[in-house]
């Protein structure tokens, strides 16, 4: 179906400079047909949720046709919609119900690897001459029979299971079920941009890359050195998984990655389609993203995990991702989030009381760069407590009870406060809705202007009024004590200061004359040049 043929939104390039993002888990969202997992129908259904949000545009997890194993990562069709999930005609109409509200549509699009029963696979293990032979990375054993190097998996164990067909390793960075594609070979790359093609034909906006960087591995698949202890970072693994102990230099972040990119985004440019690239990388995530975001030929926007990792997010570590940001390429653009369907929902994984989540939205939307949110954040959801025998994600089930999956991060979105799956399904949820989750419904927040829902809107309501904080430039952020303060430029000029403490904090204005706005927000008045911020008080104000 040509895009020309569809609803589309007016036409414009750069929609995607400092929008905000909704991620959508689809199992988790809303289901239609009571089997208890989210589906497409039961998107279209909640769409007008996001647009009164105050969203530019959502991204859906994936919702292709897979095995499961973990849980639509694993592709085994990449141009059709798992049944679980509904339909290609579904999926149109989410689109075209998503265009008629205003939003822009991004997928989620797993390239660097798919399901060991995807066809391409089937054939690639069948020997070593056929005609997808080399779409993998196949590689031969050690004299001694063992893996040819000592690349990990993120979930666990050795990133090589053999295969007694070809009597040979292949590659899989996460599950052994999660074959590696061989970006080496020029076929797959362009059975890949097919892939692409195919969505954008049907009127989609944009993708969200997983795992970017992983794309191309080391050709000649040397092994990586050891990282210090020192050194070790667990935002991309938790800290029992020996995947830390590596520096890894050749199993991801190749150079050759770059010229892929370039040839993705020139598959993109025809249709005004954006994409965001997920980096996993705890020691070079932002570096990575200045590479894969700067010169306007590769991906448009990045997020790195600075802001998603499990140290609280404190004014002098604002101030210094900034600082780094700016020393590494001033003109990448990031994509920032505090939660996803990956890491421990924020308000759980920093401790966070209702009045400091509220501190840390309102910075975000003062941030430069684009914007993703989580679904269920805009309710202030904690995570979620999921016993053992009700755990679903495999990472979980490897690293109990040390680490606990993801599947805390997962639980169903809660609706309505009238039955226990919170309005979710009329059917037993795939994940439990927890209690204390149903009295943080949308239902139970909608109409009460002291809710998290309506700091939410009030918030996006406010980036979106001032194009400054969307596109403007920004000054190299001050931390003085808990407060961190910048000054946005554009249109306007507009001062920014959050206090991200539990204490009084002081932040000085630059020199001129300053009105206070966003007083929806809880915004402080100043005099004289200063400002006294209450905990987790925050001070907007724009030079007249």
């Amino acid at each position: 179906m040509q895009p020309e043929n569809r609803t589309v939104l007016a036409a414009d390039p750069d929609w995607w400079r400092g929008a905000v993002i909704y991620q959508i888990y689809p199992r988790s969202y809303q289901d239609s047909n009571g089997d208890g997992i989210g589906d497409l129908v039961g998107i279209v259904e909640r769409l007008p949720h996001i647009a009164r949000l105050g969203a530019d545009a959502i991204w859906i997890s994936p919702f292709f046709k897979s095995p499961m194993k973990d849980f639509g990562y694993d592709v085994s069709d990449y141009c059709d919609v798992d049944p679980m999930f509904g339909t290609l005609a579904d999926f149109d109409r989410v689109v075209d119900t998503a265009h008629r509200l205003g939003l822009r549509v991004m997928i989620d699009l797993v390239l660097s690897h798919t399901a060991d029963v995807h066809p391409w696979f089937k054939e690639s293990r069948k020997n070593r001459t056929n005609p997808k032979a080399n779409w993998y990375v196949w590689a031969e054993p050690k004299g001694d029979g063992t893996p040819p190097n000592n690349w990990l998996s993120i979930f666990g164990g050795s990133a090589w299971s053999w295969d007694n067909r070809r009597e040979q390793y292949y590659l899989h960075n996460f599950l052994t079920s999660q074959p590696d594609l061989n970006f080496h070979e020029p076929a797959v790359q362009e059975a890949l941009f097919d892939v692409a093609r195919f969505w954008l034909k049907r009127g989609v906006d944009g993708f969200r890359l997983d795992t970017i960087n992983f794309y191309i591995a080391d050709k000649y698949l040397r092994d990586n050195p050891p990282l210090p202890k020192a050194l070790r970072n667990d935002s991309i693994a938790p800290s029992v998984n020996p995947y830390n102990h590596q520096l890894h230099l050749f199993d991801k972040n190749q150079a050759e990655n770059l010229e892929f990119l370039r040839k993705f985004r020139a598959v993109l440019n025809p249709y005004g389609a954006a994409a965001v690239g997920e980096v996993g990388d705890a020691q070079r995530g932002l570096e990575i993203m200045a590479e894969y975001t700067s010169g306007g030929d590769k991906v448009q926007m990045c997020y790195p995990f600075e802001m998603l990792q499990p140290t609280r997010l404190t004014a002098a570590l604002v101030a210094d991702t900034f600082r780094r940001m700016e020393e590494t390429a001033p003109d990448a653009w990031p994509c920032w989030a505090y939660s996803n369907h990956d890491v421990v929902r924020h308000v759980t994984r920093w401790g966070l009381t209702d009045a400091a989540a509220r501190a840390y939205t309102t910075l975000m939307m003062t941030l430069r760069g684009s914007l993703c949110l989580y679904q269920g954040e805009e309710l202030g959801l904690p995570e979620a407590e999921i016993a053992y025998e009700d755990l679903q994600d495999p990472y979980g089930l490897e690293f109990w009870p040390e680490f606990k999956g993801r599947d805390g991060c997962r639980t169903p979105m809660v609706w309505t406060t009238d039955n226990a799956n919170g309005g979710f399904s009329d059917g037993t949820p795939w994940l439990p809705v927890k209690a204390p989750h149903l009295p943080l419904s949308v239902a139970a927040q909608e109409g009460d202007p002291a809710s998290m829902l309506a700091h939410y809107r009030a918030a996006l309501a406010f980036r979106r009024a001032h194009r400054t904080l969307r596109t403007g430039t920004m000054s190299e952020p001050r931390d003085f004590g808990d407060v961190v303060s910048f000054v946005r430029k554009g249109d306007e000029v507009i001062f920014c200061a959050v206090n991200l403490g539990a204490e009084p904090g002081e932040a000085t204005l630059p020199t001129g004359i300053w009105e206070r706005i966003a007083t929806d927000l809880g915004s402080q008045t100043a005099q004289g040049g200063q400002v006294t911020l209450p905990p987790w008080g925050v001070c907007l104000a724009r030079q007249v």
